[in-house]
């Protein structure tokens, strides 16, 4: 299989079609039309917060400890309308904190808890979710109580953690942060199947090489967060199954013991449920009667042992509410059978088990069960390297705690970015790597100084201005990693990204470098710096005099500080503001540009002004021509828009590259050449909208200060501590 497609596992992150051409009423009659919903999915008409409201105050006003004292208190406040199993809720607490995270991948950043995304569809209605819309109702007195300052996407993993105290984990830490969304994530592509729990081969080219899943998805299943538990399509084979959660985890940011550390731990509490009965349809689906739950069970009679979720049935140890070394005790100390539940799903059961090791019934204790295991269980005795790793938790359980109290945390925290995100007096002190720690940088410097260093340096505005540009772009709003702040263009991997032009990239930083030492700057403020003197210089000799925002006090991180793999999946395949396309993906420029913006927080607008401003200044990659309709290059003017929407051209495809061919309708003339990813913004009507406005004779001064704005957007995306 080709490495560069679009469907292989180690290919671009966008599939086809997935976050672009989703249904709408344009793209249900026209479905190659480019849908920008995604641009402005969460914008202020969505949200109800009053205008200015500021979510990292109001968490800052917070009683974390009243919270928490709630949440303990509620582990134990059994419901007749949902009652908790053996009287604890911690075992349905931590499932819902954990499939909230555990949508996260490392691909695209995408999913992940971060977002109280769990309370839309899809992700509130996918059978792996089964009964957590319970869970959320017996949340929401402590949401109501506490009210903005408590997100639900805080409240809900908080809820997890809490519970795992509760059961005796001594935790690592909590930290709140996370601001809720009001619908739907419709920028994540869950996968391109059109039911839900569809067969595994439809989401990976081969079924026996779990790698071969199409990224950036990382379940087996659409609707499941990791793995089937009865085993890949539903077929037991743990040394298959080990082989999917390995990549499942992997695509998550985790390594072998963390993977271990997290299956163990979270089956070492809590329950299957797996009554046999006719379950209504979900959330999404559910008559209005529901009041909004799902999963209707008419043989539910207000007993825990009558529930139904995922069809397997029963506890992983002894004690489902202790927080104990009873899995591995159980899964090493007995041999496994297959045996089907009571709703006749696969699990595993020991053989001759004693008495004193069966779990007793979830609502009555003088019943005893066996208990069971998953595929995914089975998988940590039956893979080796899975099993040498358990063997050490099951010799030293202290190490087994401490393991998965960081996994925990990871998994949990994740997509939240630099502690700068992070609120209350549980944040832990230690910096841990997949944080992308940077060092605090110097403000005490004089700017004015390094700008002068830096306009004498001989380097060209498209120089300084693409460089800026690379080290910035890789920021993703979607898990808060990447972006200008700690100068990592300089480091490995992303010094030696084909799209950052090394040769270019290292002449840049050896010229800025010693500008920043001896000016006591970072070498990351004196990069965007640099562009920002290149932007002034190019907006000067466009007839403006306009001065670009500049805020000082990013940090240099160094190697030790940068996980250099986790780092390989921000790498661009594409720059559409760069008009350079990596050979190979199906997918097309103006698709991949429309991700890269929508994972720079960028609005249709920005998106716009920024390409149509890149393209004047010169900074196409490898020095390409398409898109520069103008004869002032390097100047911002508006001549992009301009002369795209002048009609005395026409525009002609060439079909041996996908290129254009912008053609004097005179004398048939070639006067400029194009992509996809510049026409794109005459042909797409809501693009063309913003475009004629940037055309237009009275907006050229509007254009450069857009631009202006906008390019300090990017700059300053991953500047968390300017608005703590």
């Amino acid at each position: 299989m080709d490495g560069n497609d679009v469907n292989a596992a180690g290919g671009c992150p966008v599939m086809h079609g997935g976050n672009t051409r989703m249904d709408s009423p344009v793209t249900k009659w026209w479905p190659n039309a480019l849908n920008l919903d995604i641009l402005h999915q969460h914008g202020a008409r969505t949200n109800p917060m009053d205008p200015g409201y500021d979510h990292r105050e109001a968490v800052k006003g917070l009683d974390y400890e009243a919270v928490k004292s709630d949440l303990h208190a509620l582990m134990t406040d059994s419901k007749d309308w949902w009652p908790a199993d053996w009287g604890h809720y911690g075992g349905l607490f931590i499932r819902l904190a954990w499939h909230a995270a555990g949508s996260y991948r490392l691909g695209d950043g995408r999913g992940g808890a971060g977002s109280g995304n769990i309370r839309f569809a899809p992700l509130n209605s996918w059978p792996d979710n089964a009964s957590l819309d319970k869970a959320r109702r017996l949340l929401w007195p402590v949401k109501k109580k506490y009210g903005n300052a408590l997100s639900w996407a805080d409240l809900i993993i908080l809820s997890g953690t809490v519970a795992y105290s509760s059961m005796g984990l001594k935790t690592f830490g909590f930290g709140f942060g996370r601001e809720d969304i009001w619908g739907p994530e419709i920028d994540i592509n869950w996968g391109s199947e059109n039911v839900l729990l569809a067969p595994t081969e439809e989401r990976v080219a081969d079924i026996d090489d779990a790698d071969s899943m199409y990224n950036p998805l990382a379940a087996s299943h659409m609707g499941l967060i990791y793995v089937n538990p009865e085993g890949v399509d539903g077929n037991p084979n743990p040394a298959l199954t080990a082989k999917y959660v390995r990549t499942t985890f992997a695509r998550m940011a985790m390594n072998d013991e963390e993977t271990a550390a997290l299956t163990v731990g979270g089956h070492t509490v809590g329950k299957c449920h797996g009554l046999e009965a006719d379950i209504g349809p979900a959330p999404e689906g559910a008559p209005i009667a529901e009041a909004g739950m799902g999963w209707h069970n008419p043989k539910f009679d207000g007993k825990a042992n009558t529930a139904h979720t995922s069809g397997l049935e029963g506890a992983w140890t002894t004690n489902p509410t202790k927080w104990d070394n009873g899995y591995l005790e159980l899964l090493f100390g007995y041999e496994w059978e297959l045996k089907k539940s009571r709703a006749g799903a696969w699990q595993w059961e020991p053989i001759d088990i004693a008495e004193e090791h069966k779990v007793p019934d979830a609502s009555n204790p003088a019943i005893k069960h066996n208990p069971i295991m998953t595929d995914a269980d089975m998988a940590m005795k039956v893979d080796p390297i899975y099993r040498e790793i358990c063997e050490r938790f099951h010799k030293d359980p202290a190490y087994f705690s401490d393991t998965f109290a960081r996994a925990w945390f990871k998994l949990t925290h994740r997509d939240m970015g630099p502690k700068a995100n992070y609120y209350g007096p549980d944040v832990p002190a230690e910096d841990l790597i997949w944080q992308d720690p940077i060092p605090a940088g110097s403000t005490a410097y004089d700017v004015a100084d390094v700008k002068a260093k830096i306009a004498g340096s001989g380097l060209t505005a498209a120089e300084m201005i693409a460089t800026a540009w690379d080290s910035a772009r890789t920021f993703r709003g979607s898990d808060k990693r990447g972006g200008a702040n700690g100068a990592r263009i300089r480091l490995a991997p992303q010094k030696d990204w084909e799209g950052n032009e090394p040769a270019r990239l290292a002449k840049v930083l050896g010229i800025l470098g010693p500008i920043a030492h001896d000016t006591g700057a970072s070498l990351a403020d004196v990069i965007v710096l640099a562009g920002n003197v290149g932007l002034e210089q190019s907006i000067k000799a466009a007839g403006h005099n306009i001065a670009v925002p500049f805020a000082p006090g990013r940090g240099d991180a160094t190697d030790d500080q940068t996980d250099a793999d986790s780092f390989g999946v921000l790498e661009p395949m594409a720059d559409g503001f760069r008009n350079w396309h990596k050979e190979g993906f199906a997918v097309s420029p103006e698709e991949l540009m429309l991700d890269r913006a929508q994972l720079l927080g960028l609005t249709g607008a920005e998106m716009t002004v920024l390409l149509g401003g890149m393209r004047v200044l010169g900074t196409n990659y490898g020095g390409s021509r398409h898109g520069v309709f103008t004869d002032r290059e390097g100047q911002l003017t508006n001549d992009f828009f301009v002369n795209l929407t002048d009609m005395a051209y026409s525009w002609h495809p060439v079909e041996k590259d996908g290129t254009y061919q912008l053609r004097d309708r005179k004398t048939g003339a070639i006067k400029w050449t194009a992509t996809s990813a510049d026409l794109v913004f005459g042909s797409n009507s809501i693009l063309r909208a913003y475009a004629e406005v940037y055309a237009q004779d009275d907006n050229a001064e509007k254009f450069a200060r857009d631009f202006v704005a906008a390019w300090t957007k990017v700059m300053n995306a991953d500047r968390f501590d300017l608005v703590a």
